[in-house]
């Protein structure tokens, strides 16, 4: 294979559009801009400019704080333990998605105290409250947090 042979695959590369080439190319005269307005002209203002007046963007108040770095967590409760798994079991986030418990593990499972449990469990999560922690140990099962 040399250098010439070489070609996208079919249908992945679209040819740019070349406007204002003559009537033959489909795309004369006027070029794609319609006849005469603001928008057929050169310097144009483009999308979201209101004529001066203050744009809806600026207009509207910004508030709160976007944080790009936060951790989601899915949440699980000890009642949805006693209802889901049998003495013994190992819980971890595949056992959950299993189950039914969780949708998908996100950012790690976190286990919360709400309920009561009385099967001995084996939970391997990100993360485990103090009251939850407790409890599982209480039912004579094991927390490992990973």
């Amino acid at each position: 294979m040399r250098l010439h042979e070489l070609s996208p695959a079919a249908g992945s590369a679209k040819e740019r559009k070349r406007i204002g080439r003559g009537h033959g190319s489909g795309q004369g005269k006027t070029a794609g801009k319609g006849h005469k307005g603001q928008k057929a002209r050169s310097g144009a203002k483009g999308a979201g400019f209101e004529g001066g007046q203050m744009p809806l963007a600026r207009r509207v108040p910004k508030r709160g704080f976007n944080n790009i770095f936060r951790k989601e967590i899915a949440i699980v409760n000890l009642t949805a333990l006693e209802e889901a798994f049998e003495a013994g079991a190992t819980v971890n986030a595949q056992a959950l998605i299993a189950s039914g418990l969780i949708k998908k593990e996100l950012d790690g499972v976190k286990i919360l105290g709400s309920g009561e449990l009385t099967k001995a469990l084996t939970v391997q999560v990100k993360a485990c409250s103090a009251a939850a922690k407790a409890k599982i140990e209480a039912a004579g099962g094991t927390v490992e947090v990973a």
